[in-house]
């Protein structure tokens, strides 16, 4: 009998897992992107998931299931290692001596300044929730697992990821408008030019040249 795919990586088989990377890779990189808020640290976190689910292959048990659950669940604990060493890196550099640095505005980033300052709230929301609620969310809602994936993810009961995601949810509409607001004030005392922050960008990368 043909082994399933789980099996398959299970004994090592490198053509199955290089099946799943094809098949999963653009899901999680959309899912670190969301939880980190970075692109080139959701790069590292996808090469680190598949490094990592390589590694712990001989912990599938078997059967037919879907292996898709259980790389988000290695995937989640990549992205709170990531996070606890960047926490760390910051913890550093905040201890070194301040220097002036001018921003480099590339043309290209212009246009994305708007969805990264929505991420970068929806970040800062999530980051205020109970560590339970922000792996809930992000598998559920930024993974689009089900409740039955996420709660094999997870290891915890599924009517445990449902009552995670209700309290979740409510919380997260409350303090990301709270975080907008927040943003929209730091960057008027900071003196940004009337207008949007795509003007603002421009005009201080004209008055650098």
């Amino acid at each position: 009998m043909e082994l399933s795919q789980r099996g398959r990586i299970r004994d090592g088989d490198q053509w199955a897992f290089g099946e799943l990377f094809d098949e999963t890779a653009g899901d999680l990189y959309r899912y670190a992107v969301r939880v980190s808020g970075d692109w080139a640290v959701a790069e590292d976190v996808v090469q680190l998931t598949f490094l990592e689910a390589w590694r712990l292959r001989h912990k599938l048990h078997a059967g037919d299931e879907s292996v898709r659950p259980w790389l988000f669940g290695v995937a989640a604990n990549v992205l709170r290692n990531t996070a606890r060493a960047a926490r760390r890196h910051r913890a550093a550099m905040e201890r070194l001596p301040e220097r002036d640095v001018v921003p480099d505005f590339a043309d290209e980033l212009v246009g994305r300044l708007d969805d990264s300052a929505q991420l970068a709230a929806a970040r800062r929301a999530l980051g205020r929730l109970r560590k339970a609620e922000r792996d809930v969310f992000g598998l559920c809602v930024w993974a689009d697992l089900d409740y039955a994936s996420a709660a094999e993810a997870l290891g915890v009961p599924i009517g445990t990821v449902r009552s995670r995601l209700s309290r979740a949810r409510k919380k997260l509409r409350a303090l990301a408008d709270e975080e907008l607001g927040n943003g929209r004030e730091l960057r008027t005392e900071a003196g940004q030019v009337p207008g949007g922050r795509t003007e603002a960008a421009r005009s201080i990368r004209e008055t650098n040249r």
